[in-house]
């Protein structure tokens, strides 16, 4: 089992056995590694309690649509892994190589844009996403460095699962 945060609301023992309710409270855990929670926070009309298996945090959208503005929205959210993906891929590529890598600043921006305005999608009509990332490398690099750690970025994980086919399930609990 995980950690109980105090703060979190308590689960019944009814929630986590499916039977009658029970005065007691059973803290909730933590999921495990792997696994995010979201959970509706309560504080706001789309404020979201995002868990994982050691960090909590709020997502939420601006108020300019309804939101109360208490997190990053599911865009952000999205934009923000692949960023930390690419800056932590080429830290690590960097470090084994023995780059004078000394920050990484990576710029993201979605947007949607007709497919016909897109050379290198196979979706032809309508409209796809767009992700458009800026990636600042400093360090007393050469051209050669520069180089090749733009091409390790397109390497991260986030980008490889973002740039390939993804199948969602999706399953009533």
């Amino acid at each position: 089992m995980g950690t109980s945060f105090p703060d979190r609301p308590q689960a019944t023992a009814r929630d986590r056995a499916g039977g009658a309710e029970q005065k007691e409270s059973v803290p909730m855990t933590q999921p495990e590694p792997g696994t995010v929670v979201v959970t509706d926070a309560g504080s706001g009309r789309y404020t979201q309690r995002v868990t994982t298996a050691g960090h909590e945090f709020l997502a939420d959208e601006p108020e300019s649509v309804g939101g109360a503005d208490a997190g990053p929205t599911p865009y952000d959210l999205l934009l923000s892994a692949l960023g930390t993906c690419t800056s932590m891929t080429l830290r690590m590529y960097a470090d084994r190589k023995g780059i004078p890598l000394t920050r990484t600043t990576v710029r993201l921006r979605h947007d949607r844009v007709h497919a016909r305005d897109c050379e290198r999608c196979e979706t032809e009509v309508g409209l796809i996403s767009r992700i458009t990332r800026e990636i600042s490398l400093e360090g007393d690099l050469d051209d050669a460095q520069r180089a090749r750690l733009l091409e390790i970025a397109d390497k991260c994980p986030v980008h490889r699962t973002l740039s390939h086919e993804i199948a969602i399930e999706t399953h009533a609990i």
